[in-house]
């Protein structure tokens, strides 16, 4: 096993490409304190549609995030919950959080300043490639 975060064959790719998604980190959240219907679920998020929901939903019970609860009595009502694995992510998605409320600011400003500078003239540009 390879410990180069950058190689295909490594587990903490795969861990960044958990977090990578923007849906994923925060439907596990949204599930930190227990079940909820997918309705729930839209409404505690927000901005989120429901298609791109069941996709998230999808994707991580495919991960072994979740699991998908369906009501004997009434099978179209559905609950998702974290998976012992899923809350496992629990930590380093409050450790990022965390350090988006620190930094944020400061990377926020720094798009900013990005969008609204000059951009560079390519003979400036030490390989001098376009930018």
């Amino acid at each position: 096993m390879t410990t180069d975060a950058f190689l295909a064959d490594c587990r903490a790719r795969l861990a960044f490409d958990l977090l990578s998604n923007t849906w994923n980190a925060v439907v596990l959240w949204a599930l930190r304190e227990g079940p909820r219907r997918p309705v729930d679920l839209r409404e505690r998020i927000g901005g989120i549609s429901s298609k791109v929901l069941t996709e998230t939903l999808r994707r991580l019970q495919f991960n072994g995030l979740v699991d998908r609860l369906a009501d004997p009595d009434a099978p179209s009502r559905v609950e998702y919950r974290l998976t012992a694995l899923g809350r496992t992510l629990l930590a380093p998605i409050d450790a990022v959080g965390a350090w988006a409320f620190e930094y944020g600011d400061e990377v926020m400003a720094a798009q900013e300043a990005a969008c609204t500078s000059d951009p560079v003239p390519s003979s400036n540009l030490p390989d001098g490639s376009t930018a």
